[in-house]
């Protein structure tokens, strides 16, 4: 308990990822197009897509990921080479090499997790099986509602 100014504070130390994670997710497949990604990031404002072979994780990709390959630095116009996007696959482009979660880690440790490397979102995976999200959005929201 944290007392600031006659104020409890009770921080929630075990409180488990599953319970801000997103679980409705998009994601993609190698079979997909890297202008299918773009498609849902720009059409659902998101920032990161798990690739998953049927539930398996396999891979995200994310919208730094797109902008490093089509020279862009942002989403918003400007003038992109999307002429690579047809020369690249989604395995190309994704990262493979993954941090994640189970759904029982404490929120603690993806925010630890987010503090010490430079990720904005982590998958959420049991047995392989891609079950949420949890973004550097979520762990600030939900230290937001805890004063």
């Amino acid at each position: 308990m944290l007392q600031d100014n006659n104020k409890n504070y009770c921080m929630k130390k075990r409180e488990p990822v599953s319970r801000i994670m997103t679980e409705s997710l998009f994601s993609v497949n190698t079979n997909n197009g890297i202008d299918d990604v773009v498609k849902i990031l720009k059409e659902h404002n998101i920032r990161h897509i798990p690739v998953v072979s049927g539930n398996k994780l396999i891979g995200m990709i994310s919208k730094s990921d797109i902008e490093r390959i089509s020279f862009v630095t942002d989403f918003t116009g400007g003038s992109a080479n999307t002429s690579v996007y047809s020369q690249l696959s989604i395995e190309q482009v994704m990262t493979k090499q993954l941090e994640t979660l189970r759904p029982d880690d404490p929120i603690k440790e993806a925010a630890e997790l987010f503090a010490k490397a430079q990720y904005h979102a982590l998958p959420v995976v049991e047995n392989g099986n891609l079950l949420g999200l949890v973004t550097t959005t979520d762990i600030i929201n939900y230290l937001l509602d805890q004063y």
